[in-house]
């Protein structure tokens, strides 16, 4: 039980506690499914299903230290596709692949029912409410990215290596090193986290909210399987050794990285885009009580730790100049436990009638206001460059690629047409390409031969514009403010405003 002001949390037996973790799980689930394969596929997904394509078809893994992230997510993602029928990339869909997160994302949920015992039953539910419905883990457990099973591992981390500590629990330490391993696996920014809660277990004790230090043998144990599991991810459970040199020659490229390459942003970023809404602005608000509530009850020993990590990680990833939205869940994670604590001290301080009172119309209003947020941002607007948490997305016009070359071969007799991509970045094309086999792609000004159809960024060059000649363009939205072209051959029979081309 979690001691707060002297008081405790009251928690239901055993079974009716999991019997309600599992409730909030299964409507998880049910939030997540909904049309999930409609939003188009962003780059990063793009290049995630190509990776998991070629593990399908047979290929080694191979880390790529330069612009890829560990083999955690394709490690999950292949047997599920697997179950799903799935043998190359060809033959993968948005649902196939983004079903592995979606699961990532509840079993987060159930984490929770498993950390009862060291933050308090209210905390709990109320952080695993807050994740199983609320848009920003919502909509990024529905994207085929490593962050949602990043954020698993973390919390994973967080609750074994806590009972590792005060129970001096080998099977605990174990789990510990496998989480340390997943969390690395995932990504390599690990560092900053390993950094943050080390810094805050060692305030925690210097503050008396723990009394003792792990004994040796636990280190030992935790490191152990850290780095048996680290070689065995990395290295796919085969003798590869470059992998594990790979992944420090990995640490530059994204030290490089951090500075921002494009996706810099100012230090109050997360602040803004956790405040952006309704819901997240009274959910901030309310962690926040929590955080100081946890601070000043040191009594609160996880709490406490918690708080520590929530400020140094959030400080930390401010700093940095490269930022995207979706790192923002890395902050959602203490922030929902605090949340839950600011709750529970309202449940146990303030007098009854109050009490019924304030949190009756702190749910109320607060699941409102997250059902509204999540149904707007999630389902309607998913890849609106209007959306907070579609960075840099893919627009809704890429879906209207392949249905048009398709109708275009058909027009011109090509059952098994020749495209040349001619553009500095091709992803996401290639996932929208996966189903036409004789598909080439070239960067701007290398010679590309004889095409049925070209497609190319906008600045073409000079040599292919005089091959294009005989060729008529239709323009399609990539990105906001990305345009690609579609050359087809002038000789086609279709109006040319069958299918209306995009606004620029």
């Amino acid at each position: 039980m979690s001691p707060l002001a002297g008081k405790f949390t009251p928690s239901p037996s055993l079974k009716i506690r999991w019997a309600v973790f599992f409730t909030v799980a299964l409507l998880a689930l049910a939030v997540r499914l909904p049309q999930l394969g409609e939003r188009p596929m962003h780059t990063d997904e793009s290049i995630n299903a190509y990776i998991t394509g070629g593990l399908l078809a047979g290929e080694k893994y191979r880390y790529d230290p330069q612009d890829r992230h560990g083999p955690a997510l394709y490690i999950l993602a292949k047997p599920v596709a697997q179950l799903s029928g799935a043998k190359n990339f060809s033959g993968l869909t948005e649902s196939e692949l983004r079903i592995s997160t979606v699961i990532t994302g509840v079993a987060i949920v159930l984490l929770f029912g498993a950390g009862v015992e060291i933050f308090g039953f209210i905390p709990c539910l109320i952080a695993a409410l807050l994740f199983a419905f609320a848009p920003l883990p919502v909509y990024y457990s529905r994207y085929f990215i490593h962050e949602t099973l990043f954020i698993a591992a973390t919390l994973g981390l967080i609750l074994t290596g806590w009972r590792a500590w005060q129970k001096t629990s080998l099977p605990c330490a174990v789990l510990a090193g496998f989480s340390a391993a997943l969390m690395l696996a995932c990504k390599e920014t690990t560092g900053i986290h390993f950094f943050a809660l080390g810094l805050a277990a060692v305030i925690g004790w210097r503050f008396q909210a723990v009394k003792k230090l792990p004994p040796l043998r636990i280190w030992t144990v935790l490191f152990v399987t850290f780095l048996f599991t680290t070689i065995l991810l990395f290295t796919w459970g085969a003798p590869n050794w470059s992998a594990l040199v790979d992944l420090f020659r990995s640490i530059p490229n994204f030290a490089a990285r951090a500075g921002g390459q494009g996706h810099e942003k100012p230090f109050s970023y997360y602040a803004r885009l956790l405040n952006g809404s309704w819901s997240g602005a009274m959910i901030l608000m309310v962690a926040v009580v929590g955080f100081f509530i946890a601070i000043r009850n040191r009594s609160t020993k996880p709490g406490f730790i918690t708080a520590v990590y929530a400020l140094f990680i959030f400080v930390i990833y401010s700093v940095i100049p490269y930022k995207t939205p979706w790192l923002a869940l890395n902050f959602w994670l203490p922030l929902s436990i605090l949340a839950g604590i600011a709750v529970e001290w309202a449940w146990l301080t303030l007098p009854k009638f109050s009490r019924r009172v304030m949190i009756s119309t702190f749910i109320i209003v607060v699941g409102i206001s997250i059902a509204h947020d999540t149904r707007q941002l999630v389902f309607r607007i998913p890849a609106d460059e209007k959306n907070p948490y579609a960075y840099a997305h893919t627009g809704e016009d890429m879906l209207r690629l392949p249905l048009r070359l398709d109708e275009l071969a058909r027009q011109n007799n090509l059952p098994n047409p020749h495209i040349a991509v001619v553009a500095d970045d091709a992803w996401p094309l290639p996932w929208y390409l996966r189903k036409f086999p004789q598909t080439g792609f070239w960067q701007p000004g290398q010679e590309t031969g004889a095409a049925d159809f070209f497609i190319t960024s906008t600045d073409v060059s000079d040599a292919l514009v005089e091959r294009l000649k005989t060729f008529r363009p239709e323009f399609f939205g990539l990105r906001p403010n990305v345009l690609l072209i579609l050359w087809s051959p002038a000789t086609t029979n279709s109006p040319a405003g069958a299918i209306p081309p995009a606004k620029p």
